[in-house]
């Protein structure tokens, strides 16, 4: 091991540079209060990880990015962890950083010579409220889009700079691909360097100029980084993993229905960290908008600039900075004030995108409402029970999360019940390979969390679904990412036909759209209309 060492120190300096930088000499003063730091560099690194792992499955176009997003949240092993992390680690690094800068301020750890460390510090802040702008329009779900119609708009009421900030948005014919791919630009390409960058300034700074003492300990006895700091630093970061783990575990990341421009009705609320600012432009309509959308922002982030200008009196204790105190106080009151006026004047149903998952039936397969179908009709709910009620039945719960089995060892089951499963008296299941393959499907989405919900699908949207499947017509359409593009994506077909066109098209395509290749479906008036239905349902 010393050999090792002793050549990594030869070729690189890597052990003699870590050991500098935890004999690093910081004040006796220095304590719990200034984890704050290490926790918010912690969160950066974990929101970049998490990044990459969700771009590894991300689509970074409309429409499609919903798609995988979708796929990354129900398919892939572990993705909504992954996107919880992401999502609730936005949220818990704004929360860090801002009490970073809170500690800094209440302690004056701002004045000379450390004015440069506290502005770097406030480009950070900012840094960090553009990650949570750009990224918020990457789902693309109406939330993310109708927010990023009024963060649009807000930009564009900037005297003079409105609309240059507008075409730099891409933004100028409304939110659409070109904001989109801007948007994701920046948050993927520009932002994790520039971050990395500015922090990388901020620690020489804070290494060359020091942890500010308290007033009166500048000549008593150093202590080292390490053990005393780093021990509180990583207790206090694992304290913050905890928290945001259990997040990620318990409260589902939103995930509403595809961004739909023609959807008026949507209520656009942005994320609670910007709901004051929401609230603000409530109250300042008209030729007042400015203040709150322009003016007072761009007052409060030159003031944070000018605080180490402003306050060049001697340092006190924290005990005795009382005006400080009255300032983080007052500014927190404004916030939570405005935070909770803006929460109680949203209506209900403002919340329900955020209340919406991935596994609502809208945002099933066809194959898989499909295979609902199957399970109802071959009575499999007479034996079997879905989700975590307890009934008195022969055969296993289907949605308490049992065993797993992959989709070949059901419908092997299916087919010889006796044979996989030795003593069962479950009879065969009389279908074909492509409805047991539906079947499987199901089963497989499955969880103790969805399985009651599934209970609750319309009948319309199985009797549809079965049809879709039944006719392959995905083979030439796309439904929730599944299927074909050599005809057009469904989804969203509400918004483009009504109810008429679409059961006259399954009669006789050719009439309604030209040199269609699509063939007639001499569908009965009830089974158009099941299709028909069910189609026009889909997000």
């Amino acid at each position: 091991m010393r050999t090792i060492l002793d050549w990594l120190e030869d070729r690189t300096g890597a052990p003699s540079a870590i050991q500098h930088f935890l004999d690093e000499e910081i004040p006796a003063s220095a304590g719990w209060h200034q984890v704050f730091g290490s926790v918010a560099m912690f969160l950066f690194i974990t929101q970049a990880f998490t990044g990459i792992m969700l771009a590894l499955n991300y689509a970074p176009t409309p429409g499609e990015a919903y798609n995988s997003l979708r796929y990354i949240m129900t398919e892939l092993t572990g993705g909504a962890l992954i996107r919880g992390l992401h999502h609730w680690g936005a949220s818990m690094m704004v929360i860090v950083v801002v009490l970073h800068m809170v500690q800094v301020f209440l302690w004056g750890a701002y004045k000379k010579p450390r004015e440069a460390t506290w502005m770097m510090g406030v480009v950070l802040l900012l840094v960090t409220l553009a990650f949570a702008l750009t990224g918020y329009l990457l789902p693309w779900d109406n939330r993310a889009y109708w927010g990023t119609v009024v963060t649009t708009q807000i930009s564009a009421s900037a005297p003079g700079a409105g609309p240059y900030v507008l075409r730099l948005m891409g933004a100028e014919n409304g939110v659409g691909v070109v904001t989109f791919a801007r948007f994701y630009a920046v948050h993927v390409l520009v932002l994790p360097p520039l971050t990395m960058l500015l922090i990388f300034l901020h620690v020489y700074l804070v290494r060359r100029h020091g942890v500010a003492p308290a007033p009166g300990d500048e000549l008593k006895p150093k202590q080292k980084f390490y053990p005393r700091q780093v021990f509180k630093d990583t207790a206090a970061i694992s304290v913050a993993f905890i928290i945001l783990f259990s997040l990620a575990v318990i409260a589902k990341a939103p995930l509403g229905r595809l961004a739909d421009p023609t959807d008026t009705t949507f209520i656009p609320r942005p994320e609670w960290y910007f709901l004051f600012l929401f609230q603000l432009l409530k109250y300042c309509e008209g030729p007042l908008e400015i203040l709150a959308s322009v003016v007072l922002p761009t007052l409060g982030v030159g003031l944070l600039f000018l605080v180490p200008f402003l306050d060049r009196a001697p340092m006190l204790r924290v005990t005795k900075r009382t005006t400080a105190f009255a300032i983080v106080i007052m500014a927190a009151i404004t916030w939570s004030g405005l935070t909770a006026a803006a929460v109680r004047s949203t209506p209900p149903e403002a919340f329900a995108a955020d209340r919406e998952g991935p596994m609502e039936w809208r945002d099933l397969t066809p194959e898989e409402l499909a295979g609902v179908s199957y399970f109802k009709s071959e009575s499999c709910g007479t034996c079997h029970t879905l989700g975590l009620r307890q009934e008195d039945k022969p055969g296993p719960n289907l949605g308490a999360g049992g065993a797993a089995r992959d989709a070949a060892w059901m419908i092997a089951h299916f087919k010889q019940p006796a044979s996989m499963v030795p003593g069962s008296q479950m009879p065969s299941v009389s279908l074909s390979d492509s409805q047991l393959n539906s079947l499987a499907a199901f089963l497989l989405k499955l969880t103790p969390q969805n399985a009651m919900k599934m209970q609750d699908i319309p009948q319309y949207v199985l009797e549809g679904a079965a049809l879709y499947q039944k006719n392959r017509c995905n083979l030439c359409h796309m439904v929730n990412g599944a299927g074909m593009k050599t005809g057009p994506p469904l989804n969203g077909l509400a918004h483009r036909r009504d109810a008429t066109w679409v059961k006259g098209h399954f009669l006789d395509p050719q009439k309604f759209t030209k040199d269609s290749m699509m063939p007639t479906y001499p569908f009965t008036a009830q089974q158009n209309e099941a299709i028909t239905k069910y189609l026009l349902s889909l997000p």
